[in-house]
């Protein structure tokens, strides 16, 4: 592969995605703010590095996979994007408000680099399995540069044209029908349950006939079983892009009723200390409305 390529970020989605671009047979460095967990990328090829600016390469590409808007802003200061220049290609795959991402165009441009947002539909067994789907938005030459590199780890690109941020308003939109998606189900499985059906058999026959889709079928085990563990997706996250939902839609004057009960959800179960579950945990509270948990 000609394209030595940068990687920030090592969470839970973004290893698993670097581990797809080494087995694909593209060279690594890697870099983590906690660096025990690039440490194993190293079996497979990466170069690990302490200082995220000593990762890039002048014309280079870059992965970004970080939590949210400030660790982004912080990460890509002028210095880093400077070192990166002319024909340097930013794939900020964070979920970021899009107004951010437009702000890091800007800077990236300065510099003769592009950004490209391109935010995935994945949690991490979608990236191992390639089964994923990935928006893209920004400069175009970018955007065909990295196509072939992101369509070894997942299994639809979808373009949306030209503004940085358009990207980052379809995520958006899909984590809250995700999270709407997780209260439909939490709300229907629980009336179940308190009318003497179990939880598991109302979910078998939804989703083999009419909710057979994966969003249904696999966040709908999850709401079935009350199984939040292991994370893939930290709950507090869930708050943050809510948050950056309604303010997105604040922006172009949306009202979005169904946001709000989401983020309520969401700041109930952290007051109950579920911080460190899944965000799927937010179907909890439906069973604590009904007096099922304890």
């Amino acid at each position: 592969m000609s394209d030595k390529i940068a990687f920030l970020g090592l969470g839970n989605l973004g290893t698993p995605i670097a581990e797809s671009l080494l087995e694909a047979g593209y060279e690594l460095v890697v870099w983590n703010r906690t660096a025990s967990k690039a440490e194993p990328l190293t079996k497979l090829g990466a170069t690990v590095v302490e200082n995220p600016i000593d990762a890039i390469t002048a014309g280079g590409i870059v992965f970004s996979v970080l939590a949210d808007d400030a660790a982004v802003e912080e990460l890509f200061s002028m210095e880093l994007v400077e070192k990166l220049g002319k024909d340097g290609v930013h794939v900020s795959m964070s979920t970021i408000s899009p107004e951010t991402s437009r702000q890091l165009a800007q800077v990236h441009e300065w510099y003769g680099a592009h950004y490209v947002g391109a935010p995935i539909f994945a949690r991490p067994e979608a990236v191992r399995a390639k089964v994923g789907n990935i928006c893209l938005s920004g400069n175009t030459g970018a955007k065909e540069r990295i196509k072939p590199i992101v369509e070894t780890f997942v299994k639809g690109v979808f373009d949306f044209g030209d503004d940085p941020g358009a990207a980052n308003v379809i995520k958006l939109a899909g984590n809250f029908m995700i999270a709407c998606s997780l209260e439909m189900m939490a709300e229907a499985f629980t009336m179940a349950e308190k009318n003497g059906i179990s939880r598991q058999s109302i979910y078998e026959m939804l989703t083999s006939t009419l909710f057979a889709a994966p969003i249904f079928q696999n966040y709908g085990k999850l709401v079935a079983s009350n199984t939040y563990e292991p994370v893939a997706f930290r709950f507090p996250l869930g708050l943050k892009d809510i948050n950056l939902t309604l303010q997105t839609a604040s922006d172009v004057n949306v009202p979005m009723p169904f946001a709000d009960i989401i983020k309520n959800r969401f700041i109930s179960g952290l007051a109950k200390g579920r911080e460190n579950l899944d965000w799927g945990a937010l179907a909890l509270g439906a069973s604590d409305d009904a007096g099922l948990t304890k």
